[in-house]
Formats: structure tokens, C-alpha cells, sequence
């Protein structure tokens, strides 16, 4: 799997923290680049050194809604590709910039400018990813463009790929004999057949740096801790479910939009939900706010007429590394102040793996487990400058920006929009170990043995099944 895709524009990555060093040697070697062609900016000297190794152009500039179109303006032509990942610089407003001078965009988050994650005079509505979702999805209404892939990474992006491989298992061992379907409507009508009541993005990260712990004062985790503070502050949210019965009482629905999803009056780092990986078991998982838990809730919602017939529940589960869980813990004893220093792990990794995948609840043979089982071994051997976690991220970029440049003019894309098995195919070699596991876990399980619970037997699917911390 050498040159992947014809190309020969220019690309400029916005952003070089934990994701640029990872994916610029898959783009050299993938796209057939030459380091002239490949432009770094970002706010920061790191990654400077990966940069000079490849000869590539390292320009520190923070991108602000005064410049940054006067710095991306001479670099973008017609044809080439502007690949965001970098925090605090506006999606919707790279998305615009790119169309206007002819250039493909890809992007792994939907972000705001500085501070929109935590502006304190916007609502939590207003400041949740279903708004700056609903926003970006405006830009649809612009027709034929250069391709715009929105929310390309592990999760969201693989995961949406990896959910749609995995209905196709269940309907397989269930007896429902079906081609995968070619539309949005036959995907949600299998969904709906299968009855799928819950999907959980359910991840376990268990990658360790045994020779330096974390200290005081300093948060450790393995991917952008700029990134995961901001969503952490963010507030729970969660597609909601057609099956559902139990309103939270701090649930909140969103006044604006699809109405696809709710959200919890309360960070998504002080709330944590029963979930199940294979090599893990059960765990808590925080309820991490994420473009995947409402893009894939409104992409497989079955309708009749206005009201909504069929829709399942869907979010986030994620242990982090316990590095990252200790630093999470010491932030939110400051009242969800970050700390001063943040180490990015990488080099210093001594073993672990990152368990990234999707649950599927609720059809008749309960609940499906399907994802990547990356060991940070296995990641370094496959591509340098990552560890397991971002090259989850950095193979699905690559795939969706062959992805895009195969499908050049389709404007605004989500990863639930786009051909899930091409995708799998660009990001398989990159994942390790790749399983689906059936099992018999429920929420319930053990549940109400030392203390009773309010909890519904006969439907364990309900979201009843978290807790404060």
C-alpha cells in the first residue's frame, strides 16, 4: 500500500502537536510528497524537530480571527489540501477560506476560536458540540464544492466506519441475510430491524510510562490535553434514543436543530457510565462530549412523517490513560482549572494498548463489541512519531483524505456520509489487531448487590446507568 491516491497540490497542516508529527510521515508516504509541497503552522515550537528531520517548512503563527486569512490566503490554491489539527482555530471559518480559493479540507473535531469551549456568557446549549455541529452543517447548504470531510479522526470518524461493519456482523449472525445498504435510509432501517437500542464509543487506553509517573501539578495523557480539558468542560451529551423511558433530571434539550440529542447540566468529566471493552471487561467510562454521539444518532434515525420512529442512544465511554484519569481528577479539584505544565506521552510509553471500538446493544444477540486493539509496540513499528492512541487518528485522516480526493466535489461530509469500507480499507493496516467480541454484559450486571438501585430489569438498555463523580 505505496502511493494510495493521485495528487499533486501543496498541503498545509494547521496544528503539529500530538497528531502532526503522527500523520506527516503517512502523508510522504502514501501521497507520493515531496517536502516542499507539505507547509506546517502552528502556535508552538513543538513538533520542530519532527519538521526538520523531513525538511518540511515549521512556521509558528497562531491562526486568530484577525489573520488567519492574510497567512492561509498565499499558501491554498486550487487543488490543494488543508488539513486542520490544531485546537482554538474555527473549523467553520477554515472550511469557508478553503472553498474560496479551490482547496480540500479535513478536520478531526469541529472547534471553535480561543475560549468557545468555556466562554462562560454562552449557555451550555450554546457551547455544546451538537451547536457548533448544527453550524457546520449549515455550510451544506452551499452545493457543490471542493470536498469538506468534517470530524475525520479515531472518534469521531472510525468509529462511524466501524459501526457500520458491525451492524453488517450482527445482521450476518442474526440471520438477516442483506447487502450493505447503499443510502442513509437503508442503514437506519437496519439499525431499526437489528433493534439496536445503544451504541457506546467504548475505549480503554492503558498505555503507561512506568519511569515517570505524573506529578503534581501537571496533566499527562496521550493525545492533546488542550483538547481533551476543553471537551471535558463541555457539557454530557449524549444522542438520545427512541427507546428511552428515563429522563435525566439535569437532561436538557436543545431548543435549535435536529433535536437529536441531549445534554446534562454538568462537565462530561464529572460524569462517568457503565460500559465493556474485551480485554478490559466492564469499566466507568466518562461521558466525553463528542461530534460521533450526534452525528451517528441522527444518521440512523428512522422517521414516519415528522415523528421519530427509531433512533438510538449514542455516546461517548472513555477511560483514559491512568496517568491522564489522576490528572483529570487533580483538575477537577481546582474547579476545571487546568494545570501549569502538560506532558504529552509519547517516547516514554513503556507498554499498553489503546482499546478503541464500538458497542452495539439491545439486538438479539445483546451486545457487539467491534475496534482496534493497538499496542503501543505494534504502533511504532507500523508508523514513528505516534503512540497507539494517535495513530488511530492519524491512519483514519489518511484514509479520509484519499477518501476526499476520490470523491473531490461532495462539499460538507461526515465520516456516517462517506464509503465506510474504502475507509477501513486505507486505515486497516494501521489499527493492529481488529476483533469483534459478543457478550452477555449488560449494565445491570452486579448491580444492587451491596446496595439497591432504582434500576430497570427489563430493560437494561434505558440510560439510567451513570453516575457523578
Amino acid at each position: 500500500m505505496s502511493n494510495l491516491v493521485s495528487f499533486g497540490g501543496n498541503v498545509v497542516i494547521i496544528g503539529f502537536g500530538s497528531l502532526g508529527p503522527g500523520v506527516l510521515p503517512l502523508l510522504l508516504r502514501h501521497f507520493n510528497l515531496d517536502a516542499s509541497r507539505v507547509t506546517i503552522i502552528t502556535a508552538e515550537e513543538r513538533g520542530h524537530d519532527v519538521a526538520n528531520k523531513y525538511g518540511v517548512k515549521f512556521v509558528i503563527d497562531p491562526l486568530t480571527p484577525d489573520n488567519y486569512r492574510d497567512i492561509l490566503t498565499p499558501l491554498l490554491k486550487k487543488g490543494d489540501f488543508l488539513l486542520n489539527v490544531s485546537v482554538d482555530v474555527s473549523s467553520v471559518a477554515l472550511v469557508e477560506l478553503a472553498w474560496e480559493l479551490g482547496a480540500f479540507y479535513l478536520d478531526t473535531c469541529i472547534e471553535p476560536w480561543a475560549g468557545g469551549y468555556t466562554d462562560p456568557n454562552l449557555s451550555p446549549s450554546e457551547r455544546s458540540n451538537y451547536a457548533l455541529r448544527e453550524t457546520a452543517m449549515k455550510l451544506k447548504t452551499a452545493g457543490k464544492r471542493p470536498t469538506a470531510i468534517m470530524t475525520c479522526g479515531a472518534n469521531p470518524g472510525l468509529v462511524s466506519f466501524l459501526t457500520k461493519k458491525a451492524m453488517l456482523d450482527v445482521a450476518r449472525d442474526t440471520g438477516i441475510n442483506t447487502p450493505p445498504p447503499t443510502d442513509r435510509r437503508g442503514w437506519s432501517e437496519l439499525a431499526e430491524k437489528l433493534g439496536i437500542k445503544t451504541i457506546h464509543i467504548a475505549e480503554r487506553d492503558t498505555q503507561v510510562a512506568a519511569r515517570k509517573p505524573k506529578q503534581v501539578d501537571e496533566f499527562v495523557n496521550t493525545w492533546s490535553i488542550d483538547g481533551f480539558v476543553g471537551e471535558g468542560c463541555q457539557p454530557a451529551e449524549l444522542g438520545w434514543g427512541s427507546h428511552e423511558r428515563h429522563f435525566p433530571a439535569d437532561g436538557r434539550r436543545h431548543q435549535f436543530g435536529s433535536d437529536c440529542a441531549i445534554y446534562l447540566m454538568r462537565p462530561g468529566a464529572s460524569t462517568q457510565v457503565r460500559t465493556w471493552t474485551p480485554n478490559e471487561g466492564p469499566f466507568h467510562g466518562y461521558l466525553i462530549t463528542h461530534s460521533e454521539s450526534i452525528s451517528i444518532a441522527d444518521y440512523f434515525t428512522v422517521k414516519s412523517g415528522d415523528k421519530v420512529r427509531y433512533r438510538p442512544t449514542v455516546h461517548y465511554a472513555y477511560h483514559p490513560c491512568d496517568d491522564a484519569v489522576l490528572s483529570l481528577h487533580e483538575v477537577a479539584g481546582k474547579n476545571w482549572q487546568q494545570q501549569s505544565r502538560q506532558r504529552l506521552l509519547m517516547d516514554e510509553i513503556t507498554s499498553g494498548i489503546d482499546e478503541l471500538g464500538v458497542l452495539l446493544m439491545g439486538h438479539a444477540k445483546g451486545a457487539y463489541w467491534y475496534g482496534s486493539q493497538l499496542s503501543i509496540a505494534e504502533a511504532r513499528e507500523l508508523c514513528p512519531h505516534n503512540n497507539a492512541t494517535s495513530l488511530q487518528v492519524t491512519a483514519t485522516i489518511l484514509a479520509g483524505m484519499v477518501w476526499a480526493l476520490e470523491n473531490p466535489e461532495r462539499g460538507v461530509v461526515e465520516p456516517d456520509e462517506m464509503d465506510f469500507d474504502r475507509c477501513l480499507e486505507v486505515a486497516m493496516p494501521y489499527l493492529g489487531k481488529v476483533v469483534g467480541v459478543y457478550t452477555g454484559w449488560t449494565p445491570l450486571e452486579k448491580r444492587g448487590e451491596l446496595f439497591p438501585e432504582d434500576i430497570d430489569e427489563d430493560d437494561p438498555w434505558q440510560f439510567k446507568n451513570f453516575r457523578v463523580v
